[in-house]
């Protein structure tokens, strides 16, 4: 079911996927208006969408996702919300109190905003992360929203991401103000990539570091399934159709979904260098020590992190959590997102493949001239 006519609220409009999905948005629906909700938001963010918006209104709300009264503001009139920011940390550098602030805080008083203004339906972005993998390291292939897996969340991100999934999914069916009632669901994406992934950026100046050499910090068969952006937010947008639509709203509302497509699994640093080889990169053929010494050298790392806390706050540049996850085999179907959502890759292995490789080809230039400054 289109969502012609609506207004729709993104937050985390400015990031990696917010713009990915602002964008799909606009090509594919007739809306009234997008309101582009984030902490800064320029100028040209917001000019950026003009060769595509059509007639719907772009609107910029600035501000703090843990204020209140702004979310109320940026939810007043709409019937959408996709909850798309957060705080990512992958190596454990922001405070735990900030993390909690945005993505669990902020989360909370987002739904509050969405109760008290009668918004109808609520997509929340969340992350494999919730899941794991534990500590350790036990494998998924192929797994579903059925899939049993014990894991007791230890990494503050994993933890505050999973509290505010837990939170969103909780919120569904609460009674509004005009009498109906909110739908709310959950997207869990696999590692998300292609055209502005900060993450293949600094993988691509690492290797730039080392003389065209990309590091491995992954065994080969520690397999996931990487999804790209533009499915991602075609994702998203489905779940939307899928909760305005009164025949999926009671099947969709309340439940989670996992996010991947047809990129083949492979580990995390074998994806990178699918993805650099065409420029020129090469890898190393194994990790720089045995596994076991690797988790040996990370605990010691952070025993003295926490040692030197009360004096200066050091960041290890590999911690366990991280290193599990790195070289744990953990693959996921998107089959019920595919049934319940009406969900399929927009775009092919072959065609994300290429697009990304074009843009870090790009990319290339500025990153070599940066590092020899």
């Amino acid at each position: 079911m289109a969502l012609n006519g609506d207004m729709c609220v993104v937050t985390g409009a400015c990031g990696f996927l917010g713009r990915r999905l602002i964008r799909l948005l606009l090509e594919e629906e007739s809306l009234s208006e997008i309101r582009l909700v984030d902490k800064q938001i320029k100028l040209e963010d917001v000019q950026s969408f003009k060769d595509c918006r059509g007639d719907t209104r772009v609107r910029a709300y600035e501000g703090d996702i843990r204020d209140s009264a702004f979310l109320r503001r940026a939810c007043r009139g709409a019937s959408t919300v996709f909850h798309v920011a957060s705080i990512i940390d992958v190596d454990g550098s922001v405070e735990f109190s900030e993390l909690h602030g945005v993505n669990v805080k902020g989360t909370q008083l987002l739904l509050e905003a969405c109760i008290e203004e009668n918004v109808s339906s609520f997509i929340y972005t969340s992350t494999i992360e919730v899941l794991g993998p534990n500590p350790s390291g036990e494998p998924i292939y192929n797994g579903t929203e059925e899939t049993q897996y014990k894991c007791s969340l230890k990494f503050p991100y994993s933890k505050t991401k999973k509290e505010a999934e837990e939170r969103s999914l909780k919120a569904n069916g609460e009674l509004l103000p005009d009498g109906t009632r909110l739908a709310t669901c959950a997207l869990r994406p696999m590692y998300i990539y292609g055209e502005g992934c900060r993450f293949l950026l600094g993988h691509m100046a690492d290797g730039v570091r080392n003389r065209n050499v990309l590091y491995r910090m992954s065994l080969k068969e520690a397999k996931v399934n990487p999804v790209y952006v533009g499915n991602a937010a075609m994702a998203h947008l489905q779940a939307a159709r899928a909760l305005k639509d009164p025949n999926k709203r009671n099947v969709v509302g309340g439940r989670f979904y996992f996010i991947s497509d047809n990129t083949p699994p492979v580990s995390y640093s074998d994806f990178n260098h699918v993805m650099m080889s065409p420029l020129g990169f090469s890898i190393q053929d194994k990790l720089p020590m045995p596994l076991g010494l690797l988790y040996v050298l990370c605990f010691l790392l952070e025993v003295v992190c926490t040692i030197l806390r009360p004096f200066v706050r050091l960041v290890p540049p590999l911690n366990r959590h991280l290193l599990t996850m790195l070289n744990t085999p953990f693959t996921f179907s998107y089959k019920r997102a595919q049934a319940e959502l009406g969900y399929a890759p927009q775009y092919s292995w072959q065609e994300a493949r290429k697009s990304t490789i074009e843009w870090l080809a790009g990319q290339l230039p500025a990153v070599r001239e940066k590092l020899e400054t």
